[in-house]
C-alpha cells in the first residue's frame, strides 16, 4: 500500500512538519528548551539528576542547582564535555553555556 503513495516534492516528513509550525509560531526554542530540560537525566545520568536541585534556561544559558558541593566540583570539570553532549543532542542553537550554582 505504502508502494502506491508518490511523493510530489512539497510532503515533509512528521518531524519537518513540526519544526516548521513550531518556528512559524515562533515557539521553537522554547520547544528546545523544555526538551533539553526533560532530557537531563538521560544525558547526564540517573545520580547527577537525582542531586540537580533545579534547571532553567535563559538566553540560552542553562543554570544547573545540585545539592551535593562534591558532585558541583565535578560537574564544574566536566561543564565543557556536558555542554557538547547537549549541543551535539540537541543543535548549538540551542544552548551556549551552562551555569553550575
Amino acid at each position: 500500500m505504502a508502494s502506491n503513495l508518490k511523493n510530489d516534492g512539497n510532503s515533509l516528513h512528521i518531524g519537518q512538519a513540526i519544526q516548521k509550525l513550531l518556528k512559524s509560531y515562533h515557539i521553537k526554542s522554547k520547544f528546545d528548551e523544555a526538551n533539553l530540560i526533560a532530557s537531563w537525566e538521560r544525558l547526564v545520568g540517573k545520580v547527577v539528576a537525582k542531586r540537580t536541585k533545579k534547571l532553567h534556561i535563559r538566553n540560552k544559558v542553562l543554570f544547573v542547582e545540585l545539592d551535593s558541593p562534591a558532585l558541583k566540583n565535578d560537574l564544574l570539570l566536566h561543564k565543557s564535555r556536558i555542554l557538547e553532549i547537549f549541543q551535539k543532542e540537541f543543535g548549538a542553537d540551542v544552548l551556549t553555556e551552562i551555569v553550575v550554582m
